[in-house]
Order: C-alpha cells, then structure tokens, then sequence
C-alpha cells in the first residue's frame, strides 16, 4: 500500500494535535503497551537504575525489532486515536498504519545493515 499525499496531510494533522501535549501521550503510550502486552515491562528492565533512555545502548538497539512489532503499532494507533478524538477515522488509521509499517521497514532495514 503506497502512503499518498492525503494519507502525508492526514498523519501530519493528527501528529500536530499530539504534539500539544508529548509528556501525556508519551505515557499513555507506554500504559497502552503494558496493557496489550504486560510481558513488554521485562523488555525495559535494562532502564531500571536510569532515569533516562540510553540513546545508543546495545540492549535498546536489540528490544527494538522485538518492541517495534504489532504491540507497539496497536498501541500507538489507540493513542492516536485517543489524541484524535472526533477526527479519527478509519482513513486516518489507513495513513498512520502505512507510515508505521514503512518506518518500521526501514527501522529493521537500518538495524540488519548496522548488523552485517
């Protein structure tokens, strides 16, 4: 499925709404997760005795491909959705989910070069 101009318009509207308040929906999202998957907490035990994400920890590196999968994809679309409010659709769950799946592809992409 190709990500068109509309589906660009649609996901960039949506992210200015979030924007307005990163702090709040940057936890829902986390709390999205833990409840679609409570198992996921055992992924972030490596941040226990950190107050903040290592950027180039190797552990982080290696939870990504396990972490960017259908749980964290659900729980960013329910957390758009939540953002949204009356503006959600299934349209605009369309774009998100195309803008997900190829960042996705090019995250993994990026991690077997880095790999090789």
């Amino acid at each position: 499925m190709a990500f068109s101009e509309k589906d660009e318009a649609l996901v960039k509207e949506s992210w200015d709404i979030m924007k307005q308040n990163i702090p709040e929906y940057s936890l829902r999202f986390f709390t999205i997760i833990l409840e679609i998957a409570p198992a996921a907490k055992d992924m972030f035990s490596f941040l226990r005795d950190s107050d903040e994400i290592p950027q180039n920890n190797p552990k982080l590196k290696a939870h990504a491909v396990k972490v960017f999968k259908m749980v964290v994809k659900q729980a960013l679309l329910r957390t758009i959705e939540e953002a949204s409010g009356d503006k959600w659709s299934e349209e605009l769950k369309c774009a998100w989910t195309v803008a997900y799946d190829q960042l996705a592809a090019a995250i993994k992409a990026e991690m077997k070069e880095e790999a090789a």
